[in-house]
């Protein structure tokens, strides 16, 4: 469901001061920030509140493990891989149009999933809808670009960032009360009358803002490589913790996919519109914040994957409950974005990086001290600080990376920022999980032993260690009082162990990203979309 450009529709991005005239709802930009939050909050809490209904779908389509972990992979693979040609579709035919068409596909995606029958068509309708969310992501930041002036940008995006923290910490809540009194479909129709309102929001008021010079064919060669490049480096992580990090499939994959990225740089250097030009990359802020974004994530999604187990299986929370626990995160977050947009405008981004860094480090620190019986309290005080320093991190980053890059290329560099967290959250899930495998296989078996519990075959060891590995005790029907409990006080104990190793590890991550965050300053080209539009 697409609408076609006119006249109207499409105004080309002038110089600071030479601002269009416009008239009513079209093109006003706090207008068109709410009409782009509406849709990115519809992915946003797609991308939480599915887990919960994972195990209700398994039931209810005699699913196989395998099969839900598709339904998550399917999405997530299809997300990272497009998400920079649909950037460069944005910048070619316009970020209204692929916003619309991204909004579209999502809601039909989503209905398409609550009718389905058998779980093969589920995991068909995720990989669509991650396709669709790759278009309609880095439209929203094009469009906020263009239409923003440069002082007024960082509010924006830290808005932006404010509606995709409340969104996914509404997630798991949304979706534990959908699922407990409704059904596991309701958790995908919610997104047909969100994305209605969007559509009919982004028809009324948004604007194209195309860049005079902006590209007009494709780099076809250039796509396959960096398609093939990130599919088969994400799908390398995904499955490392499955295959083992040194076995051949795992390391086919990595080498696959450097591979395609060595040939991707080669052919961009030869093609007349590159698909990602690399003369972007000479900005040492935009490669900066790219490579801080990817740390960020990488420490924040590695180490959150490991809260969550924390919570529900070490201390007996529902995924409401857990959901509830999380809000000093998120609710730093969604207050701690705006204000921080406001700072980044006052001081520039390179201090709000540095201490968001900082103050990241200082919490994964924090939280590598928790215990199996931390009190709510202390618990929140370390959730907090995370969040309060994340804020300023995801919109200061976007900036700069957005903010440094020409405005003919916003999408591709929107595109880039997505990318960037998708592989960096991928990459910590994937290492921080090595880490927690190896801690558990290192102490689990003479904790076992100190604790006086039977000898366990190594095939039985090994199959307990992986329950073990999320926080899950493997007490069976029937045993023992004090034989449980003390089966509990070891995979608990051996769990949060590894948990706390983990958090070092991301800790460490946080230090880095820092020292990174030292290279960024405001964006260069962010006043090239100033004026498009006026406040």
């Amino acid at each position: 469901m697409t609408s076609q450009i006119t006249v109207d529709d499409q105004v080309p991005a002038k110089e600071p001061g030479s601002a269009p005239a416009r008239s009513g709802l079209r093109g006003h930009p706090w207008l068109t920030l709410f009409a782009v939050a509406i849709g990115v909050m519809m992915v946003a809490l797609d991308g939480t509140i599915v887990a919960v209904a994972n195990p209700a779908i398994a039931a209810d389509l005699h699913a196989s493990l395998a099969d839900i972990q598709w339904i998550t992979n399917g999405y997530m693979l299809a997300l990272a891989v497009s998400l920079i040609t649909a950037g460069k579709l944005g910048d070619r035919f316009g970020h209204r149009q692929t916003f619309l068409i991204g909004i579209a596909g999502f809601g039909l995606s989503s209905a398409v999933i609550g009718m389905s029958d058998g779980v093969e068509l589920v995991i068909a309708a995720r990989v669509a809808q991650g396709l669709f969310g790759a278009l309609l992501m880095p439209a929203a930041l094009g469009l906020l670009r263009a239409t923003f002036p440069a002082e007024k940008l960082n509010m924006a995006i830290g808005i932006w960032g404010m509606v995709i923290g409340a969104s996914t910490a509404a997630g798991p809540i949304i979706g534990g009360l959908l699922v407990e009194h409704r059904s596991w479909q309701s958790v995908f129709f919610i997104n047909v009358p969100v994305g209605v309102v969007a559509l009919i929001l982004g028809l009324l008021i948004l604007v194209d803002h195309r860049a005079p010079n902006a590209p007009r064919s494709f780099d076809i060669l250039g796509i396959l490589l960096l398609s093939g490049a990130m599919f088969s480096l994400i799908w390398a992580l995904i499955k490392a913790g499955e295959w083992g990090w040194g076995d051949w499939k795992t390391l086919f994959f990595l080498a696959a996919s450097v591979l395609c990225f060595a040939f991707f740089a080669v052919w961009e250097t030869k093609v007349a519109e590159p698909l990602i030009p690399l003369g972007m990359f000479r900005s040492l802020p935009l490669s900066a914040g790219t490579v801080l974004m990817v740390l960020m994530a990488f420490a924040f999604m590695g180490g959150l994957f490991f809260v969550t187990f924390y919570l529900q299986n070490v201390h007996g929370m529902s995924p409401v409950d857990s959901g509830l626990h999380l809000l000093p995160l998120t609710g730093m977050m969604i207050v701690g974005s705006p204000l921080a947009g406001a700072l980044i405008t006052w001081v520039g981004p390179r201090i709000p990086l540095v201490g968001g860094m900082v103050a990241t480090a200082a919490a994964c620190f924090g939280m590598a001290r928790l215990t199996p019986g931390t009190g709510t309290l202390s618990m929140s005080l370390w959730f907090a600080l995370l969040g309060l320093g994340l804020a300023p991190v995801m919109v200061g980053a976007t900036e700069v990376i957005v903010g440094n890059a020409p405005l003919e290329l916003s999408g591709v560099a929107g595109g880039l920022q997505q990318a960037a967290m998708q592989v960096g959250g991928s990459l910590g899930t994937a290492v921080l999980g090595a880490v927690m495998a190896s801690a558990v296989g290192n102490s689990f078996g003479d904790n076992w032993r100190a604790a006086g519990l039977p000898p366990l075959a190594p095939e039985q060891q090994a199959l307990v260690e992986k329950g073990v590995q999320v926080g899950m005790a493997p007490v069976q029907p029937g045993t023992p009082e004090p034989v449980a409990q003390a089966i509990t006080k070891v995979a608990h104990d051996t769990f949060v162990s590894g948990m706390s190793t983990a958090f070092t590890v991301a800790g460490v991550v946080a230090v880095l990203a820092a020292v990174v965050a030292c290279f960024t300053k405001r964006g260069e080209n962010a006043a090239a979309g100033a004026g498009a539009a006026h406040v």
